[in-house]
């Protein structure tokens, strides 16, 4: 990579007006973040596709896929069927982003475009419901880290120990994200390089050992093709979160209109056929009335494949990489959206400063709130609240996505035909109807629970928006 000497996201193209200007905290200018210069910083450098890839990539896996065969075998190889249709969904969606951000290269991806479209209180709810995501999920990823650490070094069930293990997991990738850009990309590249090594492994090398005797009956479970389908779907269908991870750091992707739709593209693909191939390995190399009941299904293959019991301390180490991986890049994602809002005066001005390429305040915001989320996950005495948190993540990482077809949409079809290519209106078109539906699937797919609890975590920052809105009136 080379260093710019500035990170401040790309001119935007020209603006145009919105249908219904919002009165909010900003002028509907559509300038977006300012740009800021970092003085030739040799610590802030600007991604190239290698690192956006990764980036990708990093942040659609993190550890469950450690879990997945064994969590879709009870429904039996139609799973597979279900991985497909959804890949065909989250490609559709990274296709979508690409084009978005090749006419917006600006960070903050979803947000961006929405607030664009449709105005600042549409802008700030993308925002808002994409920063929620990412610090919870933050939280998540750590607790179920400690899990993994545990095979390595035994914690003895003490919840001190765990809850110290899980903090210092989250810190970690925080201080990388502090110290600029230029080791967010290391730290996403490698980890992403060392992840890969194992679960390649297993996708790769279970194809030699693949015994079709093991793949247990296509269809497992009772009811037509269509529900076993869905129901491993359900399973299935945040696998893919991440996709615009990218699109959300544009602005410190070098040549962001060309690089950040492919990096997207390409993340998305590699992350596919990576689960793809990796849940048919262990379908092939670990009996199904086993594979059905384990809590460790990519031990278990290597094991099958080599024999011995080291497949546990090495899927714990991948898993651990993996995470603090997702980790890394999820701390980033988090402070480059709230940068992005707070830059247009739709969250508070403190979260738009910047050092080493880095908005720092947010990634301190962004640890802070995750870590006392875990120590209260460790010390309440249960872990239902916590529980119900982390499956509003599933709702509100979705909102976004669905506001941002919903962007593209307008775009494609209100007349704008100097952002849109004519003899491009029906392909786009098609792929962003396609990608809408994707994610209203994934909605749907979050449960009446998840959907209810993520609707009062959404407008609970109408309050923030007023907040935001009254002060900007006021001055």
């Amino acid at each position: 990579m080379h260093d710019t000497g500035t990170v401040s996201p790309s001119a935007p193209a020209q603006a145009t007006p919105t249908p219904a200007p919002a009165q909010g905290p900003a002028s509907q200018t559509g300038h977006g973040p300012s740009p800021e210069r970092e003085g030739g910083s040799r610590h802030a450098r600007r991604f190239g596709l290698p690192v956006a890839t990764a980036l990708v990539m990093g942040n659609i896996i993190g550890g469950g896929i450690f879990l997945l065969p064994a969590s879709v075998a009870p429904y039996g190889t139609i799973s597979l069927v279900a991985f497909g249709v959804l890949t065909v969904g989250a490609i559709a969606l990274a296709l979508v982003f690409g084009r978005l951000a090749r006419r917006d290269p600006r960070t903050g991806g979803p947000y961006v475009y929405v607030r664009e479209a449709f105005g600042d209180f549409a802008g700030f709810l993308a925002a808002w419901s994409y920063w929620i995501t990412s610090w919870v999920s933050n939280a998540a990823l750590a607790v179920t880290a400690v899990g993994y650490l545990n095979v390595l070094l035994p914690l003895h069930g003490s919840e001190w120990l765990m809850m110290t293990a899980a903090l210092v997991l989250q810190w970690l990738p925080a201080l990388a994200n502090l110290a600029g850009t230029r080791y967010v990309g290391a730290v996403q590249l490698v980890s992403t390089v060392l992840k890969f090594v194992p679960l390649l492994l297993v996708a790769i090398g279970g194809l030699f050992f693949f015994d079709p005797d093991n793949l247990g009956p296509f269809q497992a479970t009772e009811g037509g093709a269509l529900g076993a389908v869905s129901a491993s779907a359900a399973i299935l269908l945040f696998s893919y979160l991440g996709v615009e991870s990218a699109a959300v750091s544009a602005g410190e992707v070098r040549n962001p209109r060309r690089n950040v739709g492919r990096a997207t593209v390409l993340g998305t693909l590699g992350a596919a056929l990576v689960y793809l191939l990796g849940t048919l390995s262990v379908f092939g190399t670990v009996a199904h009335d086993k594979l059905v009941t384990s809590n460790a299904p990519f031990s278990d293959a290597v094991n099958a494949m080599f024999g011995g019991t080291w497949g546990g301390a090495a899927v714990a180490c991948a898993a651990l990489v993996s995470i603090v991986g997702a980790l890394n890049g999820w701390t980033l994602l988090s402070a480059q959206t709230a940068y992005a809002a707070a830059s247009d005066g739709l969250f508070p001005a403190r979260f738009a400063a910047k050092r080493r390429g880095v908005p720092t305040f947010g990634v301190i915001v962004t640890v802070v709130l995750a870590s006392l989320l875990t120590v209260y996950n460790y010390t309440a005495g249960t872990a239902r609240v916590f529980e119900i948190l982390v499956l509003v993540t599933t709702f509100t990482a979705t909102v976004p996505h669905l506001l941002a077809t919903a962007a593209q949409l307008y775009f494609l079809f209100s007349g704008q035909r100097d952002r849109v290519r004519p003899a491009r209106l029906a392909r786009d078109a098609v792929l962003a109807l396609a990608a809408f539906g994707f994610s209203m699937w994934l909605l749907a797919g979050s449960g009446y629970s998840a959907v209810y609890q993520g609707v009062l975590f959404l407008f609970a920052g109408v309050l923030v928006y007023a907040w935001m809105s009254a002060r900007a009136a006021r001055s």
